[in-house]
């Protein structure tokens, strides 16, 4: 039997699904996929938006997004030349869960953050607590 007619399972370690999920957890290239469903968009402008991203981490996440076939790399013949970065239908499929888990984290960063604060201060009272 071959691999491929077996059914997708994220859990199994050797499910290509996971490389996938991986790609799309990654934090940039989730940004990229978002900032690009407004358009095409120039590297420049593209390094802008995303906002703190280095040039080569760049590079790479829309390297790899192209592999995937998310996104579309084009060149323009001109001087100086002009690429341009564009997402593919299936990349455009991604904007919706993309929006939504956007959304749930926008609206519950504060409870987040409030745990982050009662995690800590509990973590530093038995610091604190505890004989030395």
């Amino acid at each position: 039997m071959d691999t491929n007619d077996l059914p997708a399972n994220i859990l199994d370690p050797n499910c290509p699904s996971r490389v996938v999920f991986q790609r799309i957890g990654d934090k940039w290239a989730s940004l990229v996929i978002q900032v690009l469903g407004d358009g095409p968009v120039r590297f420049s402008e593209l390094r802008k938006m995303v906002n703190v991203v280095t040039p080569k981490v760049l590079t790479q996440t829309l390297r790899a997004l192209e592999r995937d076939g998310l996104i579309t790399r084009t060149v323009y013949a001109q001087v100086p030349p002009r690429v341009e970065y564009e997402l593919t239908a299936l990349g455009e499929s991604l904007l919706q869960p993309l929006t939504m888990l956007r959304y749930w984290a926008e609206s519950h960063v504060p409870s987040i953050l409030e745990a982050r604060d009662a995690y800590d201060e509990a973590q530093d009272e038995a610091l604190l607590g505890s004989p030395n």
